[in-house]
């Protein structure tokens, strides 16, 4: 069976956020993830991890202004040094909580932006960031987001970010893929996982195309575990959805996967 991470930003809203880790928990999950800690003392987030025995699989950097609209800032222009000062907050945040994968959002494309320089400094920055993180051994991952719920997002497709990994040579940037993005992206999933295997860093699931519990939709998961496990897929699952409704009442699906493990 995969080693499923529950994504507290989504999951077990329920509960005030610091509640949700028993949660979590209670429920089986060993590992978590969420969007964003930096509401809180990385020391109460990790007792919080250590209290219940979860292992943190992942977050992100601080992505700018959440509320006003952005989603990252690496590819922004002009704003290298907040970007510089997001990676350290984010490597103190991470290695409070024992945490050796972060995600960094690129940011969103401007009606009069320059794709050029934008990818420019996206490479930049990421080189800057994957060589303050790795002597913490800590692994930077990108994510393609779907066009669809990010208009907007600089970075949409696998194939493109697989690319770009290749070409900066940082031996721990790798490519997070969420197969409810790929799906809406073009499909073929498990095609595109075996091709790009290798530079996928962190998973993510949910069901295609409402982003509710992995168990209906366009996509087969339960056969989706399986070929994982047969295809030695050893890093985290994040369930980055939105249940349908009580998380709890809504985990028929990974009691049906711990059955068949």
């Amino acid at each position: 069976m995969p080693r499923f991470a529950a994504n507290l930003s989504l999951m077990f809203t329920e509960f005030d956020f610091m509640a949700r880790f028993e949660a979590a928990a209670s429920a089986g999950f060993v590992g978590v993830e969420y969007l964003f800690p930096y509401d809180f003392a990385p020391q109460d987030i990790a007792a919080a991890l250590a209290d219940n025995g979860l292992s943190q699989a992942l977050f992100n950097l601080p992505p700018g202004d959440w509320a006003a609209g952005e989603r990252g800032i690496a590819a922004l222009p002009g704003r290298e040094a907040e970007f510089r000062q997001s990676v350290a907050t984010a490597r103190r945040y991470a290695e409070a909580t024992g945490c050796s994968r972060l995600h960094v959002m690129a940011g969103n494309v401007g009606v009069e932006a320059d794709r050029g320089a934008m990818g420019q400094t996206y490479r930049e920055n990421l080189v800057h960031a994957a060589r303050q993180l790795r002597e913490a051994g800590i692994t930077l991952l990108i994510e393609p987001i779907n066009s669809r719920d990010m208009p907007a997002y600089f970075l949409n497709h696998q194939a493109e970010a697989h690319a770009l990994v290749a070409e900066l040579g940082e031996p721990n940037i790798a490519v997070q893929m969420d197969f409810y993005h790929a799906q809406i992206m073009g499909g073929d999933v498990w095609t595109t996982f075996v091709e790009h295997q290798a530079g996928i860093g962190h998973l993510q699931i949910a069901g295609v195309p409402e982003r509710h519990e992995p168990d209906t939709g366009e996509l087969n998961y339960p056969w989706l575990f399986a070929q994982l496990d047969g295809a030695g897929y050893a890093g985290w699952v994040g369930c980055e959805y939105r249940p349908r409704g009580d998380t709890a009442a809504g985990l028929a699906w990974f009691q049906a996967a711990r059955d068949r493990a």
